[in-house]
């Protein structure tokens, strides 16, 4: 396993947890992360920790990897299994999808969502 496979799973165990200081201490202060619900990206550390402050006060999220490759720009590409719920446990979607984490010095910089997602379709 490769010590960027070790971060991404480190990371979905963390944001599963709930430990945004766990996960946020993983990212470069100025990264780029993909805001799923709206489709655009927010960008350093305070906006990720207020985008899931946000987003766990309107759903249950969690996110298990099913398997991790090396994509042709060298992004750890991860296909994982979404499974959202709302606040009650009513199941809003379950899909598999790709992400893409580029990493630069043990942190992530950019972190994206590959293919389509239901998800912004939540919380309207």
């Amino acid at each position: 396993m490769t010590s960027d496979e070790q971060l991404v799973r480190r990371l979905y165990e963390g944001f599963n947890r709930r430990d945004i200081e766990a996960v946020l201490a993983a990212l470069a202060d100025d990264v780029a992360w993909a805001n799923g619900m709206e489709g655009t990206h927010v960008h350093g550390r305070d906006a990720v920790r207020e985008y899931w402050t946000y987003q766990w006060s309107v759903i249950d999220p969690s996110v298990e990897p099913l398997s991790v490759a090396r994509g042709a720009d060298g992004a750890t590409i991860v296909e994982v299994r979404q499974v959202v719920r709302d606040l009650q446990g009513q199941m809003l979607l379950d899909e598999v999808i790709r992400h893409a984490f580029h990493v630069k010095d043990g942190r992530v910089q950019r972190f994206d969502i590959v293919g389509p997602s239901e998800l912004k379709n939540v919380s309207q």
